[in-house]
């Protein structure tokens, strides 16, 4: 196709495993289906198992000497990866920062309102970035954004931190508050929360509800959740 570049076969290699007939070495170190070792055996030979077993023969080390083989399911194999995938993008952890601007001299009203946003960003996980902007002489009283600052970041102490203390920003001071609660803890809080109401919601407690769907020889685990690539950044901003 014109214009598409030809991928060459080093770069075949890397995103596909070579299969079946595609392995065009004299012998292989043979893995079988459950893991165990067959030893080294001719191609030939490893081809002919696969085919009796019903499955494919995959590469699954091709820069070992000799390469290594495994018998599998190939088509399985790719769709559990596939799922894999999935599942690590859908846990990864997206950092996103809130912005919330004021003015060093808000009357009480406005920095009530100002707060709760900043309690609302930091319950759902998010860092919240806080602007004070100084206008006209307030630029000579930076005093007054930095006891601003000071007194939100105690205010929201039990839900947040101070990840970046305040700091002069060209004509404004910024400071930026972590989350006390990851993401990940918050979004595993609120399966709970679901799991909890659908249990009451068909006249269970949330005890008998874990019971009846754990067998009594099973132990309770956590799944880590992983992160997969870089994460991402947003920012939003909310004005006075």
């Amino acid at each position: 196709m014109p214009g598409v570049p030809r991928q060459t076969s080093k770069e075949q290699a890397i995103s596909e495993p070579r299969i079946n007939d595609r392995i065009r070495v004299p012998e292989v170190r043979l893995v079988g289906p459950n893991g165990e070792q067959v030893g080294i055996v001719r191609v030939e030979d490893a081809l002919r198992l696969a085919a009796e077993a019903d499955l494919d023969l995959v590469e699954v080390a091709p820069m070992a000497r000799p390469p290594v083989a495994k018998l599998m399911d190939y088509g399985k194999y790719k769709y559990e990866a596939a799922m894999k995938a999935r599942e690590a993008r859908k846990n990864q952890i997206n950092t996103v920062i809130k912005e919330i601007k004021l003015r060093p001299k808000i009357d009480a009203h406005d920095y009530g309102t100002k707060k709760g946003h900043v309690e609302r960003f930091l319950k759902a996980g998010d860092k919240v970035k806080v602007t004070i902007m100084f206008r006209g002489r307030e630029q000579s009283r930076p005093e007054l954004g930095f006891r601003l600052l000071q007194r939100l970041a105690e205010d929201v102490a039990e839900l947040g931190f101070v990840e970046s203390a305040p700091r002069q920003d060209g004509r404004n001071m910024v400071m930026v508050i972590g989350p006390a609660k990851k993401k990940t803890a918050v979004r595993q809080e609120k399966r709970r929360d679901a799991e909890r109401a659908a249990a009451e919601a068909h006249g269970q407690t949330p005890a008998e509800a874990t019971v009846t769907e754990t067998a009594p020889t099973e132990q309770a685990t956590t799944e880590p959740v992983a992160s997969a690539g870089p994460a991402a950044t947003q920012e939003t901003t909310e004005q006075e």
